[in-house]
């Protein structure tokens, strides 16, 4: 079965917002595809208002990735919980998105290109 990740800048400025505030905007994001899943973009940490996020126990492993590390968003009126991933060792092919986060998107949480 062919797993082919594709990995590239992503064109334009990307926003993550959560909790009716800008958490993070970025020109240096990167664009993450890979088969049967929606495409991620991934925001480097210098772009990210990190004292928003909070560090969580949980962890996932993708054998094509690596393994994942979780953070929840804090906001002024509720925790969302593991809402954004990273790869702290990525595989060598993917070395890029060390130092980076991905989000996931819900009514709460957005990414969009601006």
């Amino acid at each position: 079965m062919d797993h082919t990740i594709t990995l590239r800048k992503a064109g334009g400025t990307w926003t993550l917002r959560a909790g009716g505030a800008v958490l993070a905007e970025s020109t240096k994001a990167l664009e993450l595809t890979e088969p049967n899943a929606p495409t991620q973009i991934y925001f480097p940490y210098s772009d990210i208002a990190m004292a928003f996020l909070e560090p969580s126990d949980h962890t996932t492993h993708c054998d094509h990735k690596g393994t994942a590390h979780y953070l929840s968003i804090i906001t002024k009126s509720t925790k969302l919980s593991n809402v954004a991933s990273g790869y702290a060792n990525p595989t060598a092919a993917l070395a890029a998105i060390k130092d980076h986060l991905t989000f996931h998107t819900s009514d709460q949480v957005t990414v969009e290109q601006i």
